[in-house]
């Protein structure tokens, strides 16, 4: 049963953390220290569960992913949009291939995290307190050039602690994008490349996974999908109206208390 508790925890964390510019990897590889949480079943767990996220974007986004899905023939517009996003995606498959090993091996532990929490919490504060034209107020209106450039952000967030959807947000913010738009876009890039990470590492520990822990996965898939479902609609409503800040804050405090604590005990 106490495993059943861990697979409940480890869902609320990634459903209410994927979606926030707070970093659902820092804060799934913090929870299973605190846990202590060492067999690679959890991290093939940790893979599976990103599904129950994703479901909540496709089921909250259905219309406009159905409209786009229809319009791939007829409209030029929902052609260009779907082409951004695989444009987007592209920067985040070249890096996860050559790098994702060697990051891994690395920087998995609490100190980098921390230091990624830190700097992005700094510059979440940097691009809140800088003042720059919106030129773009839509999600499916931007240039593949300006795409692209999300997608180069996004690959920054292949080093835990950074947050695909914060480095998203940030790159589309200072690219012109509005606050809406720029969250939404990250929302939407979601999908694909959560799709593909997910392909990805499920190949790589399908072995972990038994009909034995089933009952797991099935229990933390639910979990992380109503979190995630619960949260990504008050997330960008608020975000919206009174933007990043406290997630900038909120980054900085947690960084700065598993930063003294590394140090305090030497890791």
């Amino acid at each position: 049963m106490l495993d059943y508790f861990y697979a409940v925890v480890l869902g609320i964390v990634e459903g209410l953390t994927e979606f926030l510019p707070i970093s659902s990897t820092g804060h799934l590889v913090l929870a299973e220290k605190i846990l202590g949480l060492n067999s690679p079943f959890w991290d093939a767990f940790e893979v599976m569960i990103q599904l129950g996220a994703i479901l909540a974007v496709v089921l909250i986004f259905w219309s406009k992913i159905w409209q786009t899905v229809l319009g791939l023939v007829s409209d030029p517009r929902s052609r260009h949009f779907a082409l951004s996003l695989i444009v987007a995606l592209i920067p985040a498959v070249v890096f996860g291939f050559f790098f994702s090993g060697l990051i891994k091996s690395y920087l998995f532990a609490p100190l980098p995290i921390a230091m990624s929490l830190i700097v992005g919490g700094l510059i979440i504060l940097w691009v809140e307190s800088t003042h720059r034209q919106e030129i773009h107020h839509e999600a499916d209106e931007l240039s593949l050039a300006t795409a692209g450039l999300i997608g180069l952000a996004q690959a920054v967030a292949i080093i835990p602690g950074t947050s695909r959807s914060g480095a998203t947000i940030v790159g589309g913010r200072l690219l012109g994008l509005s606050r809406r738009a720029a969250t939404e876009f990250s929302f939407f890039l979601a999908i694909p490349t959560m799709l593909a990470a997910f392909i990805h590492d499920a190949v790589k520990y399908r072995h972990d996974l038994t009909s034995n822990n089933i009952g797991l996965v099935a229990v933390g898939f639910v979990v992380s999908f109503i979190s995630a479902y619960l949260v990504i609609k008050p997330f960008l409503n608020f975000v919206s109206t009174r933007g990043f800040v406290p997630f900038a804050y909120y980054r900085i405090l947690l960084g700065g208390i598993i930063l003294a604590f590394s140090i305090a005990v030497g890791t």
